[in-house]
């Protein structure tokens, strides 16, 4: 039996490639365990899938951000995640193919892969340098010596066509051609230790990641939220109508939307924090801790802030009771004056310690509205997720231009001279709320019996407060639904109307009229650049 027949035996074509591919995925996998275990010394926001998916967001598209949002919600950063840890597995599958004829280029893939993370890690606005590159060039170094040592493995063997060349097989360095056939065992030894391994170090990456945030976690729990100097006032009896399906009015921490662009929810210390305040007009810089914040007079208030991303009858809105301290004193103690009284300053500009840059009219700041930088949530210390140990807080402007979360800097110039992040992508510098209105019961293509049927939501209209609210069958009239009792021109309010169903399909409307006497707008618009608009619909079955 010629050579070529018998070593066709021992390794063919087919199970070739599937053990290149087999071997490329072990590298991927190696070089993104040792990744998470370097990110253990430097942070957790360094880790290849981190920066990658960090860079992906800031490059990505407004309208495609948006649709991801819409599409996905908040599981939108893990379908991120998941999609680029697809996209790497793909490439790593064919750069072990690759690797069996062309060794050496296989591995120089894995390390341009590195490389990209590494380019990407010290583009990032809170890079912190050369050091956010370490997890990403280490693990592809460990990827590309990995991925050699495997293929090596492979190819000491005559290629099955009849056409190899020793001169071929000499090219990818498995040396003159043998009818010893390939290395078994040394493959999967070496095959079964490194995904043994790689599965240890990745575990013991992940953990040393998690237990990094330990020390913010203890800073957390020893936050004792003094009493507010002023307090909100009880809720009203009536503030909150008992229809099941209704939205409550205060939404629990848990169920509060969270919409922004940090893959890791950032874990900051509150005893090392510290905020500085500075820039144009500010005529007496100042740095606060969280201790200076916690001894000033609090204010407590219920407010209910609005995402842009949040489609006509959308999830992206919430209320809460907010404890902070009022941004306006503190922008005065600083020596900062509103435009309309002569300052040089028309934009705040707020950093968080992910890099995300927001700006916020100054004037709208200094207006007299309950803008605050909040320390608590519902009577407890700011969640993580939602900005510990302090965040911005703007009643009547969407999110993108005044809810900073985890903020460590605040910088008064102009809109002349600076765009934030999202006016960079394409947003509006100016976006004040608009009135809104949504149904919350009956759900959408639901089928209710025939007979009384209580349709109920919310309406809001941020810092000028709801003042109708009304609610059409089909074509028919606009009927007046029932207003629960106002809190505050600050939070969103709820509404009911009882409804006479008759079997068969229906189309139900809202619309509401703030205390402007503007009536929420039938005109659809998407949410870039300022908000959605349009009048919220659903269609029902009545059986």
């Amino acid at each position: 039996m010629r050579d070529e027949e018998k070593d066709q035996r021992v390794l063919p074509g087919l199970p070739r490639l599937a053990l290149g591919a087999l071997s490329g995925a072990l590298a991927g996998f190696a070089a993104l365990a040792v990744a998470e275990l370097v990110a253990t010394a430097v942070r957790p926001q360094s880790s290849p899938v981190v920066v990658v998916g960090g860079a992906s967001i800031d490059a990505t598209p407004a309208e495609v951000k948006d649709w991801a949002i819409r599409r996905f919600g908040t599981d939108d950063k893990l379908v991120l995640q998941l999609g680029i840890l697809a996209v790497l597995t793909v490439l790593a599958l064919v750069l072990g193919v690759l690797a069996m004829r062309f060794r050496r280029v296989g591995a120089v893939g894995v390390l341009l892969f590195g490389a990209v993370g590494a380019t990407a890690a010290v583009g990032r606005p809170d890079s912190t340098g050369f050091t956010d590159a370490l997890p990403s060039v280490v693990g592809a170094v460990a990827g590309a010596l990995l991925l050699y040592v495997l293929v090596s493995r492979l190819t000491a063997v005559t290629f099955p066509l009849a056409s190899a060349t020793e001169s071929m097989a000499e090219e990818v360095g498995a040396g003159p051609p043998t009818s010893e056939g390939w290395d078994r065992r040394g493959f999967v030894l070496a095959a079964a230790s490194a995904a043994a391994a790689s599965a240890v170090v990745g575990t013991v990456g992940r953990s040393l990641n998690a237990s990094r945030g330990q020390d913010a976690i203890a800073s957390r729990r020893k936050v004792v939220l003094p009493p507010p100097g002023s307090p909100a006032r009880p809720a009203h009896k009536r503030a909150g109508p008992r229809v099941p399906g209704i939205s409550p009015f205060v939404t629990p921490n848990d169920d509060f939307y969270r919409v922004d662009t940090a893959l890791v929810v950032p874990k900051v210390d509150a005893t090392g924090w510290r905020l500085r305040i500075h820039g144009t007009g500010v005529r007496r810089p100042v740095t606060y801790s969280f201790d200076d914040l916690l001894r000033r007079e609090l204010i407590e208030r219920d407010i209910t802030l609005t995402c842009v991303s949040n489609e006509v009858g959308g999830p992206y809105v919430g209320n809460a009771r907010w404890t902070g301290v009022r941004l306006a004193d503190l922008l005065a103690e600083c020596g900062v004056k509103a435009p309309s009284r002569g300052g040089p300053a028309d934009q705040l500009v707020a950093r968080s310690v992910d890099g995300m840059t927001i700006g916020s009219p100054v004037e709208d700041l200094l207006d007299g509205r309950d803008a605050m930088l909040a320390l608590g949530m519902n009577g407890e210390p700011l969640p993580f997720a939602h900005g510990f140990p302090v965040r911005m807080v703007v009643p009547g402007l969407y999110g993108y231009v005044s809810a900073c979360k985890w903020i460590k800097d605040i910088e008064l110039t102009t809109f002349d001279s600076y765009d934030a992040y999202w006016v960079k992508r394409g947003w509006a510098r100016k976006a004040p709320i608009k009135t809104e209105s949504r149904i919350d019961t009956p759900k959408p293509f639901a089928r209710p019996k025939a007979g009384t049927v209580m349709v109920a939501g919310v309406a809001w209209a941020q810092h000028r407060g709801i003042d109708r609210v009304e609610v059409r069958i089909d074509d028919g009239p606009w009927q007046e639904a029932h207003l629960a009792a106002e809190d505050s021109r600050d939070t969103w309010r709820q509404w009911s109307i009882p409804w006479q169903a008759s079997k068969g399909g229906h189309t139900l409307t809202v619309r509401a009229t703030d205390r402007t006497g503007t009536v929420q707008t039938d005109r659809r618009a998407r949410t870039v650049p300022d908000g959605a608009s349009g009048q919220h619909s659903v269609v029902v079955t009545v059986d």
